[in-house]
C-alpha cells in the first residue's frame, strides 16, 4: 500500500524554511503584552505607524514589496537589515503566509489518509447510538466525531481492539470509541475528579442509550431522555457538576473507597427510572449502617510513604478493573499521571497491542504520548492533538522555569523529576540547540483563523494590563513580582476599579493613588491603544508559522525513528471551530 507522506529530508527543509523566517521575526512574538509600555515595545521592532499596519490587514489582498526566492526575501522578510526593526508590513505578511502549515504543503487532508484505509472502512463496526451532539457542545461533537472515526480505523488497520486515550478528562472521545465503534477504551487522566466524572457521564450515556433502543417498554424513562441528555451536556466541555440520585442503588464514599449496592439484581421485575417501591424502600431501610466500613483518620497523601502510594494506586487499579469486568463495560477510567517514561503495564494489567491516542493533551502531555507510542512495543498507532504550547517544557531555553507537567503545574518532588521534555523532539532541532521561548510559545496558541474573520482579541484587558505594569513601575518597585493578576479583568467595572482589585491582590498599598492619578494613566496610553491593536495583530499572524514549526518538530521526530513506518500530520477539525487542528497520526512496523 503505498501511504501519502513527505520524506525526512523533506521535513527537514521545511523546517529549515520556517526557522529562517522565524529567526528574525520571532523577536515579535517574544515582546511581553505587559511589557509594551515600559519597554516601548512599538519603537524598539517598528519603523512604521500602526495605521500602515492594520491598514494592510483590512487590505482585501495585500502586494509584498519583496519576492520570495530560496527561502528568503530580498528585504529579509520586510524587516531592515541595519536597525532589525520592520519597515515592509506587506513583505512580512507575506513570508508569515508563505511559512505557515497550511501552506508549506506538508499536512495530510483527513480525506486521503481514510482513503489509505478506505478497504478496511466497510468493515468497520458502528453501533447505531445517539449522535454526540446530544450530548456534548458543537466544537465537542465535531471533535470527537471526526477523531474517533480516524482511530477507528488505526485499530482495524492494526487488527487491534483497545485503545488508550491519555489525558482523556471527561471521556468524551472515549465514550464515542466505545459505544459507537465497540473499542476497548482506557481513558486515563490525573485528575481524579475527571474520572469520577467521566464514570458518571458514561453510565448515564448507557442509560440513556438503552432507553432510547427500549423506549416502547419504558414510556415513563422515555419522556425523561430530553433531560437525561441535558444532564451530561456542558457547554464548553466543562465539568459535570450534578449526579442523578436513583432509589435502585446506595452509595456510600467513606475516604476513597465506595460503597455500590445493586438492588435491581434482587428484584423480580424492573423498576422504573425515578420510581420506587415498598419493596426498594424496605430493602434500603434495612440496611446495617455497619455495611459500611467506619471512617478512619485520613493521612495526608503527603505523609504516605512510597510503598503505601503505590499499594493504593494497584489496589485502586486492581478494584476500577474488576468493576470494569463485572459492568461489562469496554470503557474503563482511570486515574493516573504518565509521562514518556510510565509503564503502562503497570496501570493496565490487561493491557494487549493497542493504539494510544489523545485529544487536545496539555503541554508535555502531547509528546510524552508520542514518545510512549515509540518506545512501547505493544502500541501498535497513535494519534495525538495537542494544545496549550506555552506549557511546554523548553529544553535550550535558560529563562525557563521548573520543568512543566502535562497539567501544567510546577513539578516539585525531584524524585519524579526527569530530564525529557517538550520541545524540541527531534535530533534534527536538538543538534541544533534550538529555542523557540515561553511567550512565543504562547503566541501560537492564538487563533488567526478566528481573529480574520472577526474573533477580535481582548484589546481592553491587554491594555489595562500594560498601564498596570506602568503604575507598578513607576510607584512600586514591583513591576517584575512573581505574582499575577490573573483574571481582575473580568471582575471589574473600570479602569480605577481594576487597579484597585490588581493592587490588592499584588498586597500593594493602593493608599498611594488616588483615583484621579489612576485615571490620568488611562488617559495618558488610551491613545496609543492603535499600537498594540496592531502589534498584536502581528503577533496572531506569527501564530501559524510557530505552531507548525512545533508540530514539524513532532513529526520530524517520528519519522527519525527506526520502528515507525508511516507518520503524517493531518487536519483534522475545522480551524473556526476548533483552533487546535492539527493531529500527528503514525504507524510501527508491525512483526
Amino acid at each position: 500500500m503505498e501511504y501519502p507522506e513527505v520524506s525526512l529530508p523533506v521535513v527537514q527543509r521545511k523546517i529549515d524554511d520556517v526557522q529562517l523566517f522565524l529567526s528574525t521575526a520571532l523577536q515579535i512574538a517574544n515582546a511581553h503584552t505587559v511589557d509594551f509600555y515600559t519597554c516601548n515595545i512599538w519603537d524598539r521592532f517598528l519603523s512604521v505607524s500602526p495605521e500602515d499596519v492594520l491598514s494592510q490587514f483590512s487590505a482585501s489582498d495585500v502586494t509584498s514589496r519583496g519576492t520570495l526566492e530560496g527561502g528568503t526575501l530580498e528585504n529579509n522578510f520586510g524587516f531592515c537589515h541595519e536597525s532589525g526593526k520592520l519597515v515592509d508590513i506587506g513583505a512580512f505578511l507575506e513570508a508569515a503566509e508563505h511559512c505557515s502549515l497550511p501552506q508549506l504543503g506538508i499536512s495530510v487532508p483527513t480525506e486521503k489518509l481514510v482513503e489509505m484505509f478506505s478497504d478496511m472502512a466497510r468493515h468497520t463496526q458502528c453501533i447505531a447510538v445517539s449522535e454526540p451532539d446530544d450530548f456534548m457542545n458543537s466544537k465537542k461533537a465535531h471533535e470527537v466525531q471526526a477523531m474517533s472515526a480516524l482511530v477507528a480505523f488505526l485499530a482495524q488497520h492494526c487488527r487491534v481492539k483497545q485503545v488508550i486515550d491519555v489525558g482523556s478528562g471527561k471521556g468524551y472521545l472515549s465514550s464515542h470509541l466505545s459505544m459507537q465503534y465497540r473499542l476497548q477504551v482506557f481513558g486515563i487522566d490525573s485528575s481524579s475528579n475527571n474520572t469520577h466524572g467521566a464514570q458518571e457521564r458514561n453510565r448515564k450515556l448507557k442509560r440513556y442509550s438503552r432507553a432510547n433502543q427500549k423506549g416502547k417498554r419504558w414510556p415513563r424513562e422515555r419522556e425523561q431522555l430530553p433531560k437525561l441528555a441535558k444532564e451530561v451536556q456542558r457547554e464548553d466541555g466543562k465539568d459535570m457538576v450534578t449526579e442523578e440520585r436513583s432509589p435502585t442503588h446506595l452509595q456510600a464514599t467513606q475516604l476513597n473507597s465506595e460503597v455500590t449496592v445493586d438492588v435491581n439484581s434482587h428484584l423480580q421485575e424492573p423498576v422504573e427510572c425515578g420510581v420506587g417501591n415498598e419493596y426498594t424502600d424496605l430493602f434500603l431501610g434495612a440496611l446495617s449502617l455497619n455495611a459500611v466500613e467506619p471512617v478512619c483518620a485520613r493521612v495526608p497523601p503527603s505523609q504516605l510513604s512510597k510503598e503505601e502510594k503505590d499499594r493504593r494506586m494497584r489496589e485502586n487499579l486492581d478494584r476500577k478493573l474488576r468493576e470494569g469486568r463485572s459492568n461489562n463495560s469496554l470503557f474503563l477510567p482511570l486515574t493516573s499521571y504518565v509521562t514518556a517514561e510510565t509503564e503502562l503495564k503497570d496501570i493496565i494489567p490487561e493491557l494487549e497491542n493497542a493504539v494510544i491516542v489523545g485529544l487536545h493533551t496539555c503541554g508535555d502531555l502531547a509528546p510524552s504520548t508520542l514518545r510512549m507510542f515509540v518506545g512501547r512495543q505493544e502500541i501498535q498507532a497513535t494519534c495525538s492533538v495537542g494544545c496549550c504550547y506555552h506549557l511546554l517544557s523548553e529544553e535550550f531555553d535558560q529563562r525557563r522555569s521548573d520543568h512543566t507537567l502535562n497539567t501544567g503545574k510546577t513539578e516539585t518532588n525531584s524524585e519524579t523529576r526527569t530530564e525529557v521534555f517538550g520541545f524540541p523532539m527531534s535530533k534534527y532541532l536538538r543538534d541544533q540547540t534550538y529555542i523557540c521561548g515561553r511567550n512565543a510559545r504562547m503566541s501560537a496558541c492564538l487563533a488567526m483563523e478566528r481573529v480574520t474573520v472577526g474573533g477580535g482579541l481582548p484589546v481592553e484587558s491587554l491594555f489595562y494590563r500594560a498601564v498596570l505594569h506602568v503604575i507598578l513601575k513607576d510607584h512600586y518597585d514591583a513591576h517584575k513580582s512573581e505574582k499575577r493578576v490573573g483574571n481582575v479583568y473580568s471582575k471589574t467595572s473600570s479602569f480605577v476599579d481594576y487597579i484597585r482589585r490588581a493592587l490588592r491582590k499584588l498586597e500593594l498599598d493602593e493608599s498611594k493613588l488616588s483615583d484621579e492619578d489612576i485615571q490620568a494613566y488611562h488617559d495618558q496610553y488610551k491613545h496609543r491603544i492603535c499600537e498594540m491593536v496592531a502589534f498584536n495583530r502581528l503577533k496572531v499572524t506569527l501564530a501559524p508559522c510557530i505552531e507548525g514549526l512545533i508540530l514539524l518538530d513532532r513529526l520530524c521526530y517520528l519519522k527519525e525513528q527506526e520502528n515507525v513506518s508511516f507518520a503524517a500530520l493531518v487536519q483534522l477539525f475545522d480551524p473556526l471551530m476548533s483552533p487546535r487542528c492539527y493531529g500527528l497520526v503514525a504507524l510501527k512496523i508491525l512483526a
